[in-house]
């Protein structure tokens, strides 16, 4: 009986802010575009800043006081929004980590700023490709990835195989032989850059665009088959010959996670693969 009061009581929070967001578009942003833009302008500014500026904003600072206190078994965005599950872990130096996956056909992803931001636009609009395409954030441990990479799908605009890893203190998979207190103690970067540890990563799937369910922003959706793309990752790691040993870890029983994008929804067995490299 308490759970589902809990999730009432959450639904209506939610439904709170969604009245008080349609409330301030339609009473206070939308009426200062109309009286000086045309009426179709007026509605697509109102959207951009409501979708890009408002809401995000609004979310973020309720994030800022409300912090979830669950162990991180997946990544968030920005806004603290559920996004791709952890499912696979590297153990070695940044270079190693960035030399096995480029030897396995994986493109390092480019910093994101206003230059390769504009550039993947124009490259978009041109229908040209950029496979280093510059990544979303997003946050595991309280921070955005180290490292991103990405694996274009040959004829396939909007789909591509992506991965986001995230550097930890832990030098050996042993480390998970006590899921919680991993995730609780050894998460900070204390590391220097030539120490092996371990790179906790998040793979999945872009497979086309959706509105995000909170703001209608357009973002990517995700194949709801998240541990498929641990297994390529490790087939192509295998291929190349740059993996010593692997294990797999189960940090949690297999669930059903909702994605912010509008009727997605992501799949996990709950199991991680753990692969030293060369």
């Amino acid at each position: 009986m308490i759970p589902l009061l809990v999730r009432v009581i959450k639904r209506l929070m939610v439904l709170a802010v969604g009245l008080l967001v349609v409330y301030m578009a339609v009473y206070h942003v939308f009426p200062i575009f109309d009286r000086r833009l045309p009426l179709a302008l007026a509605l697509f500014t109102t959207y951009v800043i409501m979708a890009y500026a408002a809401i995000p904003a609004l979310f973020r600072g309720i994030r800022f006081f409300w912090r979830p206190s669950h162990i991180p078994l997946y990544s968030v965005t920005p806004d603290g929004f559920a996004s791709d599950p952890v499912n696979i872990g590297l153990v070695g130096t940044r270079p190693q980590v960035i030399l096995a996956m480029e030897a396995a056909g994986w493109q390092l992803a480019d910093h994101k700023s206003l230059r390769t931001m504009a550039q993947a636009l124009i490259l978009t609009f041109l229908g040209q490709s950029y496979p280093a395409a510059p990544m979303s954030s997003l946050f595991l441990f309280g921070r955005k990835q180290d490292l991103g990479f990405e694996l274009e799908i040959e004829n396939s605009r909007g789909y591509r195989h992506h991965v986001r890893f995230w550097s930890t203190d832990a030098e050996t998979p042993e480390s998970f032989t006590h899921h919680t207190h991993f995730w609780q103690h050894l998460y900070r970067p204390h590391h220097r850059k030539s120490d092996r540890q371990l790179w906790v990563g998040a793979a999945s799937k872009d497979v086309g665009f959706a509105p995000i369910r909170h703001n209608a922003q357009l973002t990517h959706m995700i194949d709801p088959d998240t541990n498929a793309e641990r297994e390529l990752i490790v087939a192509d790691l295998e291929k190349s010959k740059r993996i010593v040993r692997k294990h797999d870890v189960i940090i949690t029983r297999p669930y059903r996670l909702a994605n912010r994008a509008w009727r997605g929804f992501l799949l996990s067995d709950g199991r991680m693969t753990i692969c030293e490299l060369v």
